[in-house]
């Protein structure tokens, strides 16, 4: 199929329905966005992983609204035809819909992105509703929710538990009928993620969720292999740049220090 000009929330829906699956991959910053923009990527995921991947933090939680419409704003800059979805951070939407609209707002009047995302079922719905009144894309997540981490205490697979699993179909269907263009699953077993995706009309993508979903998202560091502490079983490598830019950066500092760089065509 040939690329739209642009993606749009009406795009991915009609990938749905065709059958043709969603790439997803997050980003953070010009350089690399550009890169993943031009090789073709559906959504551009500015996610509030920059936390982790970007500042070093072992969750999610420390990352401000300023710094994701920062990020947001550097990646909108780089993009031509993907679609930019922003997390909303931790602490800018849960039990304040007032709060979450605001938030919403800012990233989009200050980044210029086109839809922003946020972890939660039900109990969010009036955050949802109140984002979606002012004109603004949203994208739910539901599953294991970073967001919640003290919550739960652990990352481990969830809805595995058939109350579990019920309440996150429920939710599902919640923020379908709330006007969300899209799901994030994340972390679940794959027979439920097929369940909900079979059952809303809107794409759902998955990480962690199974091959039965709409699409697929990964942390950019992740996939790149820049990162290389973390090892679920859901992520495939399709490089190992830690290695390599250690080993460029290796071979520079002995290029100095032996004197060859820089040599005379190197040099005005």
């Amino acid at each position: 199929m040939k690329r739209p000009k642009r993606i749009t929330t009406h795009v991915l829906q009609e990938m749905k329905l065709k059958g043709e699956k969603i790439s997803m991959l997050t980003s953070y910053d010009y350089s690399m966005s550009k890169i993943v923009d031009q090789a073709g990527i559906d959504i551009i995921l500015v996610g509030d992983s920059a936390s982790n991947v970007m500042a070093g933090h072992e969750t999610t939680l420390p990352i401000t609204l300023d710094q994701m419409i920062y990020h947001a704003s550097s990646v909108v800059r780089a993009i031509e035809t993907c679609l930019v979805v922003v997390d909303l951070p931790f602490g800018t939407y849960q039990g304040n819909s007032k709060l979450a609209l605001a938030s919403a707002i800012r990233i989009m009047k200050e980044s210029g992105a086109h839809a922003v995302k946020l972890e939660g079922g039900k109990e969010i719905k009036e955050s949802i509703d109140r984002i979606l009144s002012a004109g603004i894309p949203v994208m739910g997540h539901l599953g294991l929710t970073p967001q919640s981490i003290y919550k739960f205490g652990t990352y481990v697979v969830r809805a595995r538990e058939e109350e579990e699993a019920a309440r996150l179909q429920e939710d599902a269907l919640v923020l379908e009928e709330s006007g969300c263009f899209g799901i994030v699953l994340e972390k679940i077993p794959a027979h439920l993620a097929t369940q909900v995706a079979e059952s809303v009309k809107i794409p759902v993508i998955g990480i962690g969720a199974g091959g039965g979903v709409d699409g697929q998202v990964l942390v950019i560091h992740d996939l790149l292999g820049i990162t290389q502490e973390f090892n679920p079983r859901f992520l495939r490598r399709y490089n190992n740049l830690y290695e390599e830019i250690k080993g460029s950066v290796q071979n520079y500092i002995r290029d100095v220090k032996s004197r060859d760089f820089p040599n005379e065509k190197e040099q005005y």
